[in-house]
């Protein structure tokens, strides 16, 4: 059974006398005085449920919120969230957990947690965005846009570890099939130690015709697993299992097994173009993990090379961080300048009356249409063949709003110092959304107590 909150709270303990301890206070304040994000939380967690008002007592939505903010905060992975949690007077004391009351496992946590949505958690930005202004901590007037990169959950994604990758996760697919389902039918030949070996002949190559010629073996194993894996496929659509356990094993093995084929086959064709052929493949059409396929190949500044998605952060002086876009691949900034001025609108419900920008964004057509939808100010961090008096009113404005955008420089190291955002440790595109959202929208609550605290 469902709960917005825990209404019932049986010797309540009322937590401890600390700075950090009076900070998560204050955000409970925070979250109290907005009780639709409960709303949207709990519908996120009785998606698909027919009666709401049955089945065990589970984590209302109140408190998975809370535990996600906690998680997100202090770095915990899922088993230590739900260790603090029974140990921690503070943690239970903001999840609303009475002192006779037990904790909850992370299992439960895992599930919860990441039951949420990304455009849940957006909307629940957008609250705390709105709160902000009514207590007029960010206004909206200003704005300072730039981007970063959040980095997958992936390992260094050379092509002999992918084709590695490939072969072992088929075969542990394969000794599945034999072990648990008992299909005596499927033949193959497990290649894991001679494709190991390989991969790490590769690595430590002397030079390029011995790293070539071990390529070609891998590309073999390789490919020789993958023919078996067409060949379990076929024997599992033609199976029939009695046991309802084994056909749902059965169908979940058929479904990965066909996912990394198709991932093993764009491995195999981007080594042989690269490795064999000396081709130069594209980015786009690289594959660089066969557990995170949704990864984008970022070069920043032509400098480094980066793996998992360009985001696009919006902040104000106050340093909260009123919006953020999600985007796949890696378009130049020139092409997000209009989208993020159009989402402060819809955040805001206007256009800023100053805004300043990395100096990537730069162009004549942004300036145009920044100034078309009646910004009075663009800052641009390099000019671009672009003249300041163009820009702003006179050059000290020019120079005031370009030394206020290097402070959302700060916004974005303290994301990713204090709010895991430098790599994103969930699994699947749409979670990574919501693991960027979730630490947006811890990281904006700790900036509001605190500046409830300073006023």
């Amino acid at each position: 059974m469902r709960k917005k909150y825990q209404q019932q709270m049986p010797l309540m303990d009322d937590g401890i006398k600390h700075p950090h301890a009076e900070d998560y206070k204050r955000i409970s304040g925070i979250l109290e005085s907005i009780p639709t994000i409960n709303e949207m939380i709990l519908q996120d967690l009785t998606h698909g449920v027919k009666k709401t008002d049955k089945g065990a007592q589970g984590m209302s939505a109140e408190q998975v919120l809370r535990a996600a903010i906690i998680k997100q905060r202090e770095g915990f992975s899922y088993e230590e969230l739900a260790f603090h949690l029974v140990d921690s007077r503070t943690y239970r004391s903001f999840c609303k957990i009475g002192i006779t009351e037990k904790g909850f496992k992370k299992t439960a946590l895992c599930s919860n947690i990441k039951a949420i949505s990304a455009a849940t958690m957006e909307s629940v930005n957008r609250l705390i965005v709105a709160y902000s202004e009514d207590k007029k901590i960010e206004a909206g007037k200003h704005s300072r846009i730039d981007c970063t990169v959040v980095e997958t959950n992936i390992h260094d994604p050379a092509d002999s570890s992918l084709l590695w990758d490939c072969v072992r996760v088929l075969t542990r697919n394969f000794v599945a099939i034999k072990e648990g389902l008992q299909e005596t039918r499927l033949q193959f030949t497990d290649h894991c130690k001679r494709a190991k070996r390989r991969m790490l002949g590769v690595m430590n190559a002397r030079n390029k015709k011995i790293r070539t010629e071990r390529y070609k073996d891998l590309l073999v194993v390789t490919e020789k697993t993958v023919g078996y894996g067409h060949s379990a496929v076929s024997i599992l659509e033609a199976s029939v299992f009695v046991d309802p356990m084994k056909a749902i094993m059965a169908e979940g093995i058929k479904k990965e097994i066909k996912g990394v084929i198709a991932l093993a086959e764009k491995v195999i064709d981007q080594t042989r173009r690269r490795v064999i052929n000396g081709e130069k493949v594209p980015a786009c059409e690289k594959i660089v993990s066969i557990f995170e396929p949704h990864t984008d190949i970022i070069i920043k500044d032509r400098r480094d090379t980066l793996f998992g998605h360009k985001i696009c952060l919006s902040g104000g002086p106050s340093n909260l961080i009123t919006d953020c876009l999600i985007v796949e691949g890696n378009p130049a900034d020139t092409s997000l300048t209009q989208e993020m001025l159009d989402r402060h609108e819809q955040v805001y419900g206007r256009y800023p009356q100053k805004v300043a920008l990395d100096g990537g964004f730069a162009s004549k057509a942004n300036l145009q249409a920044a100034k078309s939808r009646g910004i009075k100010d663009v800052c641009f961090a390099k000019k671009r063949g672009l003249k300041e008096e163009d820009m702003c009113k006179s050059a000290w404005i020019y120079n005031k709003l370009r030394n206020f955008r290097a402070g959302i420089e700060a916004g974005i190291s303290c994301l990713k110092r204090g709010f895991g955002l430098t790599r994103c440790t969930w699994k699947s595109f749409n979670s990574f959304k919501s693991y960027v959202w979730t630490s947006i929208v811890a990281a904006n609550l700790f900036t509001i107590a605190r500046s409830e605290t300073a006023t």
